[in-house]
């Protein structure tokens, strides 16, 4: 796979991604009572070569408000246990029935269904068993907890994964128009992200109004990642991928340029990346990384 990075997010990239590997690795060295076989299977897709945008994020987040690389680690490994976990069952073939992902077998191709359902399973409770043991002070902790409990539960992630599920079913649950399609992948793909800067935040203490500086930054990459990835599904290789493309086009499924072409999908993208900059504006200088982020994400290429 290949993949072109900006100078300036390369940056950060060699920065923080090396502590985020190490973190993620440690906190899957688990105890005994794990079973070899599950603990497998939850590192060989957490571990997985992969972006690392959410922790990223939050890394990035804390960075902006004033916080430290450490104190928001364990938010950082926890988002992305969530999206791992979110990956593995979305996979599965009784949903997007996927035999690839980040240029490797899925989980349940390598560990049987069973067992990769179970390693989701894992993840999402470690996810926030590392939130209450590692972020300090408590109430922080607990407030973190509450936050991506919320942001991966059945009205936000799950949610949306729900609907998306349904929305294939067609008659009355098919997609309507461009709003149905937006509130759809706001919490499919927009509530991990935006909680992603929401942990960071509160590790370093973020105000208020940082705070809500963030969530607007996020609220607009979140949608428009899910642009740009659903532009990949369309121009872009396997190999690109590292996982199928086409695949939305074949199951009939709505999408950003099925419903709004192409080009009208492209400038869409681009507004909200330049709307997601001028997000960040409050916080002044600080913000290299987040804005080197946002750009990624309109000119990836996987």
């Amino acid at each position: 796979m290949v993949e072109t990075l900006t100078a300036s997010l390369t940056t950060f990239v060699d920065r923080i991604g090396p502590p985020i590997e190490l973190a993620l690795s440690k906190t899957t060295e688990l105890a005994r009572g794990c079973p070899d076989r599950l603990r497998e299977a939850m590192r060989y897709s957490l571990l997985a070569p992969g972006k690392r945008m959410r922790p990223m994020l939050a890394l990035m987040a804390a960075e902006a408000c004033g916080g430290a690389i450490a104190a928001a680690m364990p938010a950082a490994c926890a988002v992305e246990m969530i999206h791992a976990y979110s990956l593995i069952h979305d996979d599965l073939p009784a949903m997007d029935d996927d035999d690839l992902r980040r240029g490797r077998p899925t989980c349940h191709k390598v560990y049987g269904e069973a067992m990769a359902i179970l390693a989701g399973d894992g993840l999402l409770s470690l996810a926030f068993h590392v939130l209450a043991e590692n972020i300090r002070p408590q109430s922080v902790a607990a407030a973190c907890c509450a936050a991506l409990a919320e942001a991966s539960g059945p009205c936000q992630l799950v949610g949306g994964q729900a609907d998306d599920v349904l929305a294939e079913q067609g008659g009355a649950n098919a997609i309507q128009g461009r709003e149905h399609l937006e509130f759809i992948h706001a919490r499919k793909t927009g509530a991990m992200i935006r909680v992603s800067l929401k942990l960071g935040g509160m590790t370093a203490g973020a105000s208020p109004e940082q705070l809500k500086a963030l969530d607007e930054y996020g609220r607009r990459l979140g949608l428009a990642f899910q642009v740009t990835d659903d532009l990949l599904d369309v121009r872009s290789t396997e190999e690109n991928m590292g996982k199928r493309v086409g695949k939305d086009a074949q199951k009939g499924k709505i999408t950003f340029p099925g419903l709004l072409g192409v080009d009208q999908s492209t400038a869409y993208a681009t507004q909200l990346i330049d709307e997601a900059r001028a997000a960040l504006e409050p916080f002044g200088s600080n913000v290299a990384g987040l804005t080197a982020l946002a750009n990624y994400v309109l000119e990836r290429n996987r």
